[in-house]
């Protein structure tokens, strides 16, 4: 799906998981507004907290704005879900939102 697509799902639905998701990653896939991106995925965390991508996309657009501080509590809470057992997998983005906290210190 594009960008379009993703935006018409948004508005069709703005309360829509996966329209949020879908457009807030499409974003940072294509170097579009990280802000916008941080936007949309913080939705989706708040709407399915067990989503491990969502965590990790929205982290790393955080930490890409400067907003280290902002990034480690939403990284954490996407480890904390993939090991919680509750999320749907995400068990293997554990190691890369570890790496990430890391950096941030």
């Amino acid at each position: 799906m594009d960008l379009d697509a993703f935006r018409q799902m948004v508005t069709k639905n703005p309360k829509g998981f996966l329209g949020r998701y879908g457009l807030g990653n499409k974003l940072i896939q294509e170097g579009g507004n990280l802000e916008e991106a941080v936007e949309h995925l913080t939705v989706a965390t708040q709407l399915d907290p067990t989503h491990v991508a969502s965590h990790l996309g929205l982290g790393r657009a955080l930490v890409t704005l400067g907003r280290k501080d902002e990034a480690k509590p939403i990284l954490q809470a996407g480890i904390d879900a993939a090991r919680s057992g509750r999320s749907n997998g995400g068990v293997d983005l554990v190691p890369e939102m570890q790496a990430l906290l890391r950096t941030l210190g």
